[in-house]
Order: C-alpha cells, then structure tokens, then sequence
C-alpha cells in the first residue's frame, strides 16, 4: 500500500511543480476603478467592494513568464447598478504591472 501511494505522489508531484499564471487580478480591478471614476462612469467611492465578481476568461504565455490576462469584472454600486468590464493587460509572477490596462465598459445597468 505505501508503495502505491509513493507512486501515486511521484506521479502527481511534477503536476504540481508546473508554472502556472500570475494571480494578478488587483492590478487590472485597481486601474479599472479609477478609468471608472476619471471616464465619469461612476464614482468609485459608491462601489460596494465586497460584491464585487472577478473571473479569469484568458491567461496567454507570451514568453518565459511574460503573459496576457483577460479579467471580466461586475462591479456593484450602492445603489444596485451594475458595471460589467473587461480589461486586458500583461503580467508576470514577479510584477503585476508590467503594461498598462485596457478596460472596456461592455455594460451597465441602473435600477432606476
């Protein structure tokens, strides 16, 4: 039994080790935030942060740890709208920030 589990473990092991893409997801939602707040879209000071929903859709390796990340972020307000945007930029796993963001209001919808 030992045995199997070794094999199973060494088996597994080298999955584990792979590289896998940065979790860079507060540089984007952060840069975001203020094109929000400078495009006049919203204030950011009436998001309600903690409803805020952050998926992944695409994490390209360019080059040894160099990759392009796509964000779909729902940001909330206070009030109930919602502030559908995608953003794009490259990241690695020593520095979130390596381009600048690109963020595209894909949609908004107001509860009034």
């Amino acid at each position: 039994m030992k045995k199997n589990l070794l094999a199973i473990l060494l088996g597994v092991f080298p999955i584990v080790c792979l590289a896998k893409e940065p979790d860079c997801y507060n540089w984007p939602m952060n840069m975001t935030k203020s094109w929000l707040k400078n495009a006049n879209i919203t204030d950011i000071y009436n998001l309600d942060e903690s409803k805020t929903k952050i998926t992944l859709l695409a994490s390209e390796k360019k080059k040894k740890d160099l990759y392009i990340e796509i964000y779909h972020f729902v940001f909330f307000d206070k009030q109930g709208n919602t502030y559908d945007v995608i953003t794009q930029n490259e990241a690695s796993q020593e520095e979130c920030s390596i381009s600048d963001v690109n963020s595209y209001l894909i949609s908004k919808s107001h509860t009034h």
